[in-house]
């Protein structure tokens, strides 16, 4: 699954960050709704975050709704570039 609706506050400089972001993993028992994501996504929005940091946090959330061990979901965040320099976490 991808999504452009991410976006968390620096919280070193206060400015916006914007990411997309991509969850992968192999479905078991239970399974993402896009609709559900979407609005998990936007709750960052306001919340101090680094990159790297995020990523995880979302790959343990994600792991933990579904069932999961975290080696069996992998969260690949890529900021948009800002000052000239884009970011890419995976976790």
């Amino acid at each position: 699954m991808t999504s452009d609706e991410l976006a968390a506050v620096c919280p070193v400089t206060g400015q916006p960050d914007l990411y997309v972001a991509t969850i992968e993993y192999r479905p078991e028992a239970l399974c993402l709704e896009s609709k559900s994501l979407k609005l998990y996504l936007v709750r960052f929005r306001d919340e101090p975050h680094f990159c790297e940091a995020l990523a995880v946090r979302i790959r343990d959330d994600v792991a933990e709704a579904l069932e999961l061990s975290v080696d069996k979901v992998k969260v690949t965040l890529r900021q948009k570039a800002r000052g000239g320099i884009s970011i890419t976490a995976t976790s």
